[in-house]
This record gives structure tokens, sequence and C-alpha cells, in this order.
């Protein structure tokens, strides 16, 4: 069995070094700020991209999922921040470190089910890349979505996020403007204010 591909591997990497970036910037003192996603917080958003991630790597035959539902999070860290995110980076680790690269019918806890491996793979960064900026932008850090990194993502979202729009899982899309970069374009595309401040509308979450 080959392993993932590099550049699938760069992928999920890339996005799960950011949501690690993301997490650790995480404290006491800002842990409630409001987020682009309406009505959570970044305790709330942290819960929900591990949940996320837990879910793709039990999809993917690593652990048994999130114990509580991605999309009910509770606000409470009972177990910390580390609690929270470490578990669901080492699952999504374990997960795509043993994914053959060519194969054609990958897992997902998608509607869309199985897909190839290397979409599978983007689908999964492209959850753990939106949500890390979620928190950053929130947390006073605007512009931490790598422009190389949303240019990768992009046609995967294009792949697959219309679908999950009728489930609330993203926004409608805002219109792209003449200056945006591959970073606006995808978080415009996901239903997402580039400029969000936390004086200006919240997104729901996805």
């Amino acid at each position: 069995m080959t392993s993932m591909s590099e550049q699938t591997f760069s992928v999920m990497t890339d996005s799960l070094d950011l949501l690690t970036s993301a997490a650790a910037a995480i404290t006491d003192a800002n842990r409630q700020a409001p987020t682009p996603c309406a009505a959570w917080t970044v305790t709330q958003v942290l819960q929900h991209a591990a949940g996320d991630q837990l879910a793709w790597a039990a999809a993917l035959g690593t652990g048994t999922g999130p114990a509580e539902n991605p999309f009910e999070p509770s606000g409470r860290l009972e177990g910390g921040v580390a609690g929270v995110i470490e578990p669901a980076l080492a699952a999504a680790r374990q997960a795509w470190a043993g994914i053959d690269s060519e194969n054609d019918a990958t897992a997902t806890p998608l509607p869309q089910g199985a897909m190839p491996a290397p979409a599978a793979a983007a689908a999964c960064a492209l959850d753990a890349a939106v949500h890390a900026w979620d928190i950053l932008t929130a947390l006073g850090q605007p512009g931490s979505l790598p422009d190389r990194l949303a240019a990768q993502l992009l046609p995967t979202a294009r792949a697959i996020v219309e679908p999950l729009r009728q489930y609330g899982a993203y926004a409608t899309a805002l219109a792209p403007q003449p200056a945006d970069d591959s970073a606006a374009e995808l978080l415009r595309y996901l239903g997402r204010d580039p400029q969000w401040t936390a004086g200006t509308a919240s997104r729901p979450a996805g």
C-alpha cells in the first residue's frame, strides 16, 4: 500500500498545523469571544472543529468519533483546550497516515459518501482550515489563512459545499470582490466575510 501523496498530505498537514496554532491562541480570557460563526464562541468553534476531525477519523477507521454532536458544542472546556484539540489532532494524523493515496473510494462522514482519497483529504483539510480561521480571526489575527493553502482548497470547496448548505453547514455564499485573493474568495464562497470583526454580523456556523 502506498502512503498519502506528498501533496495531499501537505494539505492535511498545513490545515492541522493551522488548527493547532488557533488552539494555542485560546486562553481563559478569550475563550468566550464571539466568532464569525453565529452564536458560537471561540470554545464552541474549537469543540466543533475537534469533533469534525474525530468524525473524519472514525469514518477512516480510527477511533470512535466525537463524544458529543459537533453541531451542538457545549461551550464548556472541562479538560482545557488541550483536552479538546490534542486527541482530535492525533486521531486525524493517525487516520490519514494510513490511507492509500490511490484509493478511489475513501470513506467520509459527508452526505456525498466515499470519494477519491485526495478529494477526501482536501475536504477534511478544508474543515480544519476554515475553523482555524474562525478562531484566529475572532482572536484578532486576521489574514491567518495562507493564500497558497486556500488556493489548494478552493476546487474541493466548490465540489462539495453546495449540497451541504441545505443542511445548514455553510451560509449562503457572499459575492466575490475584484480584489479578492484566494483566501478571500474561499471565505466568501463559504459564507464568511474576510473582513469580519467582532463588531460585524456573524455568519452561521459550518
